[in-house]
């Protein structure tokens, strides 16, 4: 008895337990949502006014020496030490040797053939003096001046016919020329720097024995480089000679001033372009070194700069209009690698400074002009 009583008991506070629970859910679904503050992002924005801007390319590229000489071997021989090493950093002046090979050998065949004209010409001496007495005193003269130790003088002037077909005949006039041509010879035994400047490799050293057509070396002219660089064949008509140029080193702590030397007639028909090079003379200047030019290509009027990334791939930006966010159709005229050209855009447009993740048109924004805040301190 007393078990079924606890049971009934059990039983009714159960269902009121439930009918409560019930009205509370009841009450709870009838309760308003929390309203979700609504977010206005604060963004940097610029007024529109067009001008006139300068349209500047971009271009990059190593330096090289304007002057530059590689040295080759015409003749073979040992390489005889000079007053100078022939090493790479060192300086000669301009007519100062930088090699010399032994041709104490080729010299001596040199002279050898030097005597042999001089006693040509004193073999016929007798014969001028009887056959051709107005024209022997020329020829002395010559044989007079005729020094083995300097270089063969010019033969006199033959001036009548049958001077012409005795000396001829004798073979004197091939002598000389043989002559000449060995000494011509003699001379590319010792190079000379055709400049003043430095070396900057020597693949020879004192003692070696060089060969004919083996390369020596390079030489250049530390004092003037330039630059090549590649640029958009659409510039071709606007990139004149003469135009100067800003160049920077690759940390940007640097500038030169250079100027547009040269420019190549053909586009290449790989890349469509058109090279251009660019001169610059400066004491910090080395061979090889890293530079970007800017150049100064065309004027744009009536025209403003953006960011890149301001511009839309619809080819449309966005502008603030009553603290909404809208986009309006512009004309690129010029892009650089971060900015871009545009035209189309009225005097007074309200335009984004900074691009805004997740912008789209009818955005509501708050517009600030200060240049002093960053666009993420302000959010």
């Amino acid at each position: 008895m007393l078990r079924k009583i606890i049971l009934s008991v059990i039983g009714v506070a159960l269902i009121i337990g439930a009918f409560i629970f019930a009205n509370y859910l009841i009450d709870n679904k009838h309760k308003p949502k929390p309203v979700v503050p609504k977010v206005v992002k604060t963004v940097l924005v610029d007024t529109v006014k067009n001008t006139t801007v300068p349209v500047v390319i971009s271009a990059n590229g190593n330096l090289s020496a304007m002057q530059r000489v590689e040295l080759y071997s015409e003749v073979q021989g040992v390489f005889k030490t000079g007053t100078k090493l022939f090493k790479p950093g060192q300086k000669f002046s301009k007519g100062e040797t930088l090699i010399r090979l032994d041709a104490s050998e080729y010299y001596a065949s040199v002279q050898s053939a030097k005597s042999e004209l001089y006693n040509s010409i004193a073999a016929i001496m007798p014969d001028l003096r009887l056959d051709f007495p107005d024209i022997f005193q020329k020829w002395q003269t010559y044989l007079n001046g005729f020094d083995l130790s300097k270089a063969t003088p010019t033969l006199p002037e033959i001036s009548g016919e049958k001077e012409n077909y005795f000396i001829t005949g004798r073979g004197i006039v091939s002598a000389y020329y043989n002559v000449k041509n060995l000494e011509q010879r003699l001379t590319k035994y010792r190079i000379s720097a055709p400049f003043t400047g430095i070396l900057t490799e020597a693949l020879i050293t004192e003692g070696t024995f060089v060969r004919s057509g083996q390369k020596l070396g390079e030489f250049i002219n530390p004092s003037i480089y330039e630059m090549e660089v590649a640029i958009s064949k659409s510039f071709a008509d606007i990139l004149k000679v003469g135009e100067y140029v800003t160049l920077t080193n690759l940390d940007g702590t640097k500038t030169y001033d250079g100027k547009v030397s040269r420019v190549n007639g053909s586009i290449d028909a790989t890349t469509q372009t058109i090279t251009a090079y660019i001169e610059v003379k400066h004491n910090d200047l080395k061979e090889g070194m890293y530079l970007e030019a800017n150049l100064n290509a065309e004027k744009v009027e009536d025209a403003i700069e953006i960011d890149r990334n301001l511009l839309l791939d619809s080819q449309e930006i966005y502008v603030v209009k009553d603290s909404l966010l809208d986009v309006i159709a512009v004309e690129p005229a010029h892009y650089s690698n971060t900015s871009v050209v545009l035209k189309g855009v009225p005097n007074g447009t309200i335009i984004l400074r900074k691009p805004v993740p997740g912008a789209y048109a009818g955005m509501h924004v708050t517009a600030i002009k200060n240049t002093t805040k960053s666009l993420d301190s302000i959010q």
